[in-house]
């Protein structure tokens, strides 16, 4: 089948100390680096099983410092890898989109790895959803966004006066997509905090992300 977008995850490499560190306490920095490595790993093979898109990520980081990342790198051979360059978040989200469909020429709908409960069934019904409109924003219930779908990259360019990581990063970043065309996806939960994480595992129970969560809390 022909791809109709290219499905861009942007992803930090899951090193201990600097991956999913809100999780500590009460994870060490080596078992929260094992969360992230796990909820990459669902979100690759949710990408992969997702119809009529071509696989991208957009990484930073160093995977030989990675946890799982044999594992990793084995994944990545059916995406195309770019690296992520800008100075902030916004700049690699923006540059991110651009590169993306410069390799492809396709719209782009990105997400993170954060939403280790998403499935190709969403997914696919979102890239859908993005055909139809200009863009389309998924919005996270902390108040940023889990997905962020361009038909035109150049527009891209609006995040980087878009504040991140703040709890009105989603209104902001709807508010730059200015009068578009802008489809709303179903709110997800990133998993930023323990809580949230829990939550999130005992929604998915047979995912890696949840069992990554189980022998944390047996650990215990």
């Amino acid at each position: 089948m022909t791809p109709t977008a290219s499905l861009l995850v942007v992803a930090k490499a899951p090193v201990p100390g600097l991956a999913k560190t809100r999780l500590c306490p009460p994870a060490t920095p080596g078992e929260a680096a094992e969360v992230a490595a796990a909820a990459l790993l669902d979100t690759l093979d949710a990408v992969l099983a997702t119809p009529r898109v071509r696989p991208v990520v957009a990484m930073t980081g160093s995977l030989g410092d990675a946890c799982r990342s044999a594992e990793i790198r084995a994944v990545l051979r059916h995406f195309t890898v770019l690296p992520q360059r800008g100075a902030s978040f916004a700049d690699r989200l923006a540059n991110a989109h651009v590169d993306t469909h410069r390799a492809h020429g396709l719209p782009v709908f990105q997400i993170g790895m954060d939403t280790p409960q998403v499935t190709p069934l969403l997914l696919a019904e979102s890239v859908e959803r993005l055909l139809a409109h200009d863009a389309v924003l998924g919005p996270a219930a902390d108040g940023g966004w889990w997905a962020l779908g361009l038909r035109d990259p150049a527009v891209a360019a609006a995040l980087r006066a878009v504040p991140m990581s703040r709890p009105d990063t989603g209104a902001r970043t709807l508010l730059a997509l200015g009068d578009r065309d802008t489809a709303v996806l179903p709110v997800l939960s990133d998993v930023d905090d323990m809580a949230t994480a829990r939550r999130v595992a005992a929604d998915v129970p047979h995912t890696r992300f949840a069992a990554a969560l189980a022998h944390l809390g047996a650990l215990r």
